[in-house]
């Protein structure tokens, strides 16, 4: 049975998850609107957001190795608010040689948070005994959506004023979870088994890292073209086009809600296998949509096969590194930068040379792999596998 600190430390994570996903969709509903005041073309716009996951993957790292020495929650205590810093920062960056330095820092901290929260994730996952990691990304997407719903109210305030106020309301989540995380022996819940410079084997986390990496394909190709599809291959109106990337991010947050009851009663593996089945059967709609309506409905599938992919990836990592060095979690947390990075290359890439409908066959291709790729959502532990 959890204890009443137990579930002080799982109130916390839930705040810390929440702070995290109205962060990051801050500054990501701003894109537009920064690209108009430093004048930027496509090409300056695409090299400059590149910088927040290549920069991310370094942060991840970096978390990695200072987590297995001290515990994620000092790290969380730092990096939190350093992000929230690093958004207000863009926001007042008069120009591009100071919003570099800015997104840099918010990519850095988005990085070392990521992985952060997740290793909290894991170790209460791991007090309660049972699967809770769905009902934490769930709260980022609550927040996320909610942190749109604000951008959009407050378009015609000053941008500094629109990125500044969620900032000031994640310092006081960060501030308030803080103390409350678990610590670094109550995430080290055994005898370390690996050292805490990375001497963790990569061989067992190596079917978590391509899961995550393929999930963050399909995700990037959604959040990237999925308004481009609508507008160029259907010919949709302004009024329908936003409906394909709602259709995904609704269905993403639908599923989580259940997410944890799903995977108690029929295991990780089967979830994620159902998973990649759906998304790919999704990305298939997507490739051969005849009209809007089926368009938007194969976007809402793939935002309910890929959405269990990401929670269960963190929450097997953790199992296989029963140390709680949080190196495992680092590292599959890599993977969501390697395949946004990748996901809209790949994807943009065949659709130049192609066409658009074309493209989406790319994440059909490696939604699949994920369903061969479940198998390690059950993996033993490092020690019992050697």
């Amino acid at each position: 049975m959890p204890t009443p600190r137990d579930r002080q430390a799982r109130i916390a994570t839930f705040v810390v998850y929440a702070v995290q996903g109205l962060s990051f969709i801050t500054l990501l509903a701003q894109v537009a609107n920064l690209q108009t005041k430093h004048r930027l073309d496509e090409g300056a716009l695409t090299i400059l957001l590149l910088i927040v996951p290549v920069f991310a993957g370094l942060g991840s790292v970096a978390a990695g190795s200072f987590a297995a020495r001290r515990g994620s929650k000092p790290l969380l205590r730092v990096a939190q608010p350093v992000v929230a810093l690093a958004v207000v920062l863009v926001a007042l960056a008069p120009s591009v040689p100071l919003l570099v330095p800015a997104l840099l820092l918010f990519g850095l901290g988005v990085g070392a948070v990521d992985a952060g929260i997740n290793m909290q994730g894991v170790a209460v996952e791991r007090k309660y005994g049972r699967a809770v990691l769905n009902g934490f990304h769930c709260m980022w997407s609550v927040f996320s959506t909610a942190g749109a719903l604000w951008a959009s109210a407050a378009a015609d305030l000053p941008l500094v004023v629109t990125m500044t106020i969620p900032m000031v309301v994640a310092v006081a989540g960060s501030v308030y979870a803080g103390p409350l995380l678990c610590t670094i022996e109550e995430e080290k819940v055994e005898e370390a088994t690996v050292t805490a410079t990375g001497g963790f084997p990569w061989k067992p986390i190596i079917p978590l890292c391509l899961a995550m990496a393929f999930l963050y394909v399909g995700d990037a190709s959604v959040s990237n073209f999925s308004t481009v599809y609508m507008q160029q291959v259907l010919a949709a109106s302004p009024g329908v086009i936003p409906l394909a990337y709602a259709a995904y991010q609704a269905t993403t947050l639908l599923i989580r809600l259940g997410g944890d009851v799903a995977v108690r009663k029929y295991g990780p593996a089967a979830i994620v296998r159902i998973g990649g089945a759906i998304a790919t059967l999704g990305f298939l709609g997507i490739v051969l949509a005849p009209n809007q309506p089926l368009a938007i409905l194969a976007f809402g599938l793939t935002g309910v096969g890929l959405s269990v992919v990401a929670p269960q990836s963190f929450s097997a990592a953790g199992r296989l590194d029963p140390a709680g060095t949080g190196v495992a979690i680092a590292r599959v947390n890599l993977f969501n930068y390697v395949g946004f990075i990748v996901g809209a290359a790949l994807v943009g890439g065949i659709a130049s040379a192609s066409d658009m409908q074309v493209a989406f066959a790319a994440p059909l291709v490696l939604s699949a792999v994920i369903i061969a790729l479940a198998r390690g959502f059950e993996p033993r532990r490092v020690k019992e596998a050697a």
